[in-house]
C-alpha cells in the first residue's frame, strides 16, 4: 500500500557524536502518537518496514519495564529487545534498544513528542550507540528504510483512530 502522507522523514547522523536524529510530523495530537508507542496492539500494526510481520513476546512499557519483539519474513526471524528507562505520557519514552544479530550493540534512545496543536504531533528520535562504526552500520542496515515505511503506515494507524 502507498502512504498519502505528505510528511517527510527526517535521518541524519550526526557528525560529532555516534547518534542518529529522526525528525517527523504526524496529523494527530500527542496523545494519540504516544498510544501508538505504548500500545503493543498498536506496535504491532505499524514498526519496522512493509513485508514483516511482527510479533511481540513482552511489551511492558511503563518506567522499569521491558520488550521484546521478533520481525519475520519467510523463514527469517530477526529478534530485537530493550528496556524502557524512563516513560512519560504524551511527552518522553527512553528506552535501550538492541538487535539480537548483534547483541553487543545496544543504543539508547530518547522520543520526544511536541504538541504543534491543531492535532498535530512532531517526533524527535534521538538513538546513541557506543561508536561511529557502530552508527554507520545500524544506519547500512536498513533501518532507513523500515523508519520511513513504519511511519507512513503509522499514518494509517492514526488516521483509522
Amino acid at each position: 500500500m502507498t502512504s498519502t502522507s505528505t510528511h517527510q522523514t527526517r535521518i541524519a547522523s550526526d557528525p560529532d557524536v555516534p547518534l542518529v536524529r529522526i525528525t517527523r510530523e504526524f496529523d494527530a495530537p500527542p496523545e494519540k502518537v504516544f498510544r501508538a508507542h505504548v500500545d503493543p496492539e498498536l506496535v504491532a500494526r505499524w514498526l519496522g518496514p512493509r513485508g514483516l510481520e511482527m510479533t511481540i513476546d513482552t511489551w511492558d512499557c511503563r518506567t522499569g519495564g521491558s520488550y521484546r519483539y521478533l520481525h519475520r519474513q519467510g523463514d527469517e526471524e530477526y529478534g530485537f529487545h530493550g528496556c524502557f528507562h524512563e516513560v512519560r505520557p504524551n511527552e518522553l519514552i527512553v528506552q535501550t534498544f538492541t538487535f539480537e544479530g548483534m547483541p553487543d550493540g545496544v543504543a539508547l534512545e530518547k522520543l520526544v513528542l511536541e504538541d504543534l496543536g491543531d492535532g498535530r504531533t512532531r517526533l524527535t528520535s534521538t538513538s546513541l550507540v557506543d561508536s561511529f562504526a557502530d552508527r554507520d552500520a545500524f544506519v547500512a542496515s536498513g533501518m532507513e528504510v523500515g523508519v520511513r515505511e513504519g511511519y507512513e503506515r503509522l499514518d494509517q494507524v492514526l488516521a483509522a483512530g
